[in-house]
């Protein structure tokens, strides 16, 4: 167990580091460019390197090791959260200035949640070992079926948890500015970016379902565990900026994701049982290759293909609460770039 001045040493980072991303960075509404978010991007990916640069000295080199392979795993996992966030805002029509703001407090209550869910299920997995099959086996039937479900387009107008909300709630007809509530007639209202926060928030918890369980795989120290899961989070926000126009082409990287969520959960379930057998550097190893092999493959097949303002029609994917679309189940086997070549 590490030392309590060190997780709150480094919550203390993470809240000045917010602090100056809302207060000084983006402290007005406006839209993020992608040279700015580039740079924002690699900035948090630096600050990451040299955090793992820390524990490799300080922690030993097998948990430095550990770091950058839960840091990976959990970057790149993050990657599918852009995919949701494009097909929510694209669906609301949310506003490009008030997109940074829903994602800042979305994020910062996904910090929240995942601190909760690692506390937690590093005590279960110590207090019931057994847990780790469940783990183990719940990761290969995610993988395989996010691998069914990759060319699927959700029916936004009929997700279940946006007309939970319309049924509950009073929710204005269209955007109230950057605001989440607004009053009229002494009556308070959400706003549809409220009902898009919420959205969000959600989605943060069911994707964080996948990784943190694919986390706890690497290593089941909860420092390690958090600090890797919050600064893949906080790069969110930028990649989300600096990837949103070009998105679709990173299609095949969800084959990849797919891929390694079921090589982890088999690495969790063959090292429960026969013992640390599968080393955490040959796990790195298999996610760096299966993750940058899937971006490789992507840009080969999506080259030539136009970067346009309709990138959000070739996004598909799976949003909480939505079904799939009926007549998606033919389309659904086109894959991008088909179009271009049937024309």
């Amino acid at each position: 167990m590490h030392s309590l001045w060190l997780w709150i040493g480094f919550n203390l980072f993470v809240l000045m580091l917010l602090a100056l991303d809302l207060g000084v960075l983006h402290r007005k509404e406006r839209e993020v460019g992608i040279r700015e978010a580039l740079l924002l991007s690699l900035g948090y990916f630096v600050l990451a390197l040299l955090f793992g640069a820390g524990v490799f000295h300080f922690l030993g080199s097998s948990t430095g090791v550990e770091f950058f392979t839960g840091y990976l795993l959990e970057k790149s996992l993050s990657v599918d959260n852009i995919f949701v966030f494009v097909l929510i805002f694209s669906h609301f029509s949310v506003p490009a200035q008030y997109q940074h703001r829903v994602l800042f407090w979305g994020i910062l209550g996904a910090l929240v949640m995942r601190a909760a869910l690692i506390l937690t299920g590093a005590a279960v997995i110590e207090s019931f070992h057994w847990v780790v099959y469940i783990f183990g086996a719940f990761l290969i039937f995610t993988g395989g079926k996010m691998l069914v479900t990759i060319n699927q387009e959700p029916d936004m107008e009929g997700n279940r948890l946006v007309r939970l909300i319309r049924r509950h709630f009073r929710v204005t007809e269209g955007f109230e500015g950057h605001r989440f509530f607004t009053r009229r007639n002494g009556l308070l209202y959400l706003t549809p970016l409220m009902v898009v926060l919420i959205l969000v928030e959600v989605s943060d918890v069911v994707f964080a379902l996948d990784s943190i369980p694919a986390i706890f795989a690497i290593t089941t120290d909860p420092f390690i565990v958090y600090t890797s899961n919050v600064f893949a989070i906080l790069g969110l926000r930028a990649l989300y900026f600096a990837l949103v126009g070009i998105i679709y082409r990173f299609h095949y990287l969800k084959y990849g994701l797919s891929l390694v969520l079921m090589v982890v959960g088999a690495k969790m379930l063959i090292n429960a049982y026969f013992g640390k057998v599968i080393p955490t550097e040959v796990a790195l190893l298999i996610t760096a290759l299966l993750i940058s092999g899937s971006i490789l493959v992507s840009m080969l097949k999506t080259r030539g293909m136009p970067a346009a303002a309709g990138a959000a029609e070739r996004v598909h994917g799976w949003v909480p609460g939505s079904p799939r679309k009926p007549e998606a189940k033919e389309s659904s086997r086109t894959e991008p770039g088909n179009e271009e070549k049937r024309k």
